[in-house]
Parts: structure tokens; sequence; C-alpha cells
């Protein structure tokens, strides 16, 4: 499928809004609310949506530090990457795992409440994570960007 001027406002709409109703968006983009429903049904179903979700003010749930973590493991074999990662989906601290090149072999992104929070989730979580060679932690002063998508992906699309 190729994603034509319409398609792509209608995501660029959809990443600000995903609630948006098909009127509204139709409004936005210039089409009727049946022509909306039909480009978005075609984009879910080629797989250009995959989810709708809620942004959720995690401070409000008493999550107000992020620390970036850089995992090293003690061997890069297929076996501790499979170890690792099978571990670190458990975690219920780490919201993003990125397999890295370079230096690290993983950051992870851990949520907590404080510092101390994060001792807890160190000692409880992190440290019990097989074959981790060295966890190096840095701590966000402030959040500066946050988008779901790059706004490169939409091009010249009016927003």
């Amino acid at each position: 499928m190729a994603l034509d001027r319409k398609d792509l406002a209608i995501l660029a709409e959809l990443t600000t809004n995903a609630r948006a109703s098909h009127t509204e968006l139709a409004n936005k983009v210039g089409l009727s609310s049946t022509a909306l429903a039909r480009r978005q049904k075609a984009l879910e179903d080629e797989g250009y949506i995959q989810a709708y979700q809620a942004a959720l003010d995690l401070a409000q749930f008493g999550l107000t530090t992020t620390v970036l973590v850089r995992i090293a493991l003690e061997s890069q074999s297929d076996e501790a990457l499979k170890a690792f990662e099978a571990a670190v989906v458990k975690c219920p601290s780490v919201v993003r795992c990125f397999l890295m090149s370079g230096t690290d072999d993983y950051i992870l992104i851990v949520l907590a409440r404080d510092i101390q929070d994060f001792e807890r989730i160190h000692r409880t979580e992190l440290s019990r994570l097989p074959r981790v060679a060295r966890v190096q932690s840095s701590f966000a002063l402030r959040e500066v960007v946050n988008r779901a998508v790059p706004t490169v992906v939409f091009g010249e699309v009016k927003r």
C-alpha cells in the first residue's frame, strides 16, 4: 500500500489524538467520514497502525524518576542474549529495552518513584538478570522531547 498525503495526514492526526472520532478526523484531513473510516481501516490492516494507547501522566502514579541503564553481558553468545532477554521482559520496572551495538549490549529505560525506589529495583530486579558483567545507570534530569513518531515520517503534511 502506497501512502498518499491523506493517509499521512490521518496518521499525523492520530499520533496526537488517537481518540478522535471519524467525523473529527475527516474534517481535519478533508475527507468524508466514510472515506476516512475506510482509509483508517486499510492503514490498520496493512500494519501502519499497530495499536491505540493512552499516554498516561506517570507522575500521577508516583513514577517521577527515569533511569537509563546500560548493561554489558559477560558473553554475547546466543544463549546469553536469549537468557537475558527472557529475564528482562519479566522485570516490571523496565519499560523499554534495546539490544545495542557498541560497548553496551543493552540499554534499558526504567521508571522509579525516586532514587531509593531505584535502589530497590536495582537490588530486586536488575542485579538478578543473568549473564550481566556490568550495570551503569544514569538519571534523567528532565525530559526534553517525547514523541511516539518522529515528525519527519509525515513529510510536508500540514498539521
